[in-house]
């Protein structure tokens, strides 16, 4: 199981998620507030993630701490309501 720090920051904010792998690489797709979100893992030469957390309009490539980066960003946002 890859992400699993983002995959930690997700259930800590009780946002539900569905997560694939495949070639040995993470994929987490989510709603949040009605928007579409995704953390897609890589390796190229380095390991990194695209993803949208930062701007829902907008991917942008993370590299290096990417997950302690991506799930930083996650954990600012507002608690989802029980039941939500």
């Amino acid at each position: 199981m890859r992400l699993q720090v983002v995959q930690e920051a997700l259930q800590q904010k009780r946002i539900t998620y569905s997560y694939h792998e495949e070639d040995g690489c993470g994929s987490l797709d989510f709603l949040f507030r009605g928007l579409s979100y995704h953390v897609w893992e890589y390796y190229d030469e380095i390991w990194g993630a695209e993803t949208n957390v930062f701007n829902a309009g907008q991917s942008r490539d993370i590299e290096g701490e990417y997950e302690k980066t991506i799930a930083g960003e996650i954990l600012t946002w507002p608690d989802m309501m029980p039941g939500t």
